[in-house]
């Protein structure tokens, strides 16, 4: 394989975890082979590139102009067309987020060939670059390859993990010069969702509420353990769906994917959709009012029971464990 092309999404100006996922997941398939991994980056601020090196590209792309910054599928696009030109790559993976997944098509359009969206495993064998993802609502997985090449691919987060950084690795920086095409989008206002500092896609302990929780208000008492727990909220899609909270807390194969260390589920029922999102958790604890819930399957520990009583009583117990008091 001549090689891979990384399309880097940033996070708080920093290489989203995704990305870095996504450069270790390059290098574990191109390695083999010999080839090179490239990145292609929205920033002209050299420590990004730097960091993306550090983290196991050999080259990268630096789109530095300021219409770049903000997601445009008209300057993204040719902005990867050109890198996908600059690289040579076979492979092409972008992050299974809002972003890649809406650019990830358009370019595999404009470069004739096809698109594998929502991927969780990536892996070349005989020569031929092969493509695992949920299919039949997450109730299974089929494996798909293509005939055409480069290939491109959404992959979702926590399905590799990223390689330490090593600042002792050296690669290319490329600067993308020339002018921009003229947008056919214009953005007229931005508004951003308020949030805590920390992702919910990078939180070490999600607490999630389902249709169990009744309403919007329930996602309070959930915001009390999270907090005692040091993590976020997040929900299944029927919240999500009902306005009991953003559709960016959203997790599972319609939303986002998370991998904590620690999962709350509570009033969730365990769809596969769901489960999608989340059962790469480390453990899950699953809190629910019926003992027959499908949840309950995939969690390490489990409660019956309300959760208006449970939660608050666990979100004491941890800050008094916290505090020493114990």
């Amino acid at each position: 394989m001549s090689g891979a092309l990384v399309i880097v999404e940033l996070a708080q100006g920093k290489p989203a975890a995704v990305s870095l996922e996504l450069l270790g997941l390059a290098r574990n398939v191109v390695d083999p082979t010999g080839g090179a991994v490239a990145a292609l980056v929205f920033s002209g601020d050299p420590e990004i590139a730097a960091a993306l090196i550090a983290h196991g590209a050999d080259k990268v792309f630096s789109a530095g102009d300021p219409a770049a910054a903000e997601y445009n599928s008209d300057i993204w696009l040719a902005c990867a067309e050109r890198a996908a030109a600059g690289s040579g790559a076979e492979l092409i993976l972008a992050a299974h987020t809002p972003r890649g997944a809406d650019l990830a098509p358009r370019l595999a359009f404009r470069l004739n060939s096809a698109v594998a969206t929502g991927c969780v495993a990536v892996a070349a064998e005989g020569g031929t670059l092969h493509f695992t993802r949920s299919c039949y609502g997450g109730n299974a997985r089929e494996t798909v390859s293509f005939k055409t090449l480069p290939a491109v691919a959404t992959v979702r987060g926590g399905c590799g993990d990223a390689l330490p950084a090593d600042p002792a690795r050296r690669g290319e920086i490329v600067a993308l010069d020339g002018a921009l095409p003229a947008s056919r989008i214009r953005v007229v206002e931005r508004r951003r969702e308020s949030g805590g500092e920390v992702r919910l896609e990078d939180a070490r302990v999600v607490v999630a509420g389902g249709r169990g929780l009744g309403g919007p208000e329930g996602f309070e008492v959930l915001r009390g353990l999270a907090g005692a727990l040091g993590g976020v909220v997040g929900a299944s899609r029927v919240p999500c769906d009902l306005g009991w909270c953003p559709h960016s807390m959203q997790i599972g194969l319609t939303g986002k994917t998370v991998t904590p260390d620690l999962y709350v589920a509570v009033g969730i029922s365990g769809a596969s959709h769901h489960l999608a999102g989340c059962g790469g958790a480390k453990n899950i604890v699953a809190i629910n009012t019926d003992p027959e819930a499908a949840i309950f399957r995939d969690a390490r520990f489990g409660i019956v029971g309300d959760f208006q009583k449970i939660v608050p009583a666990l979100a004491a117990e941890v800050r008094t464990l916290r505090s020493g008091g114990r």
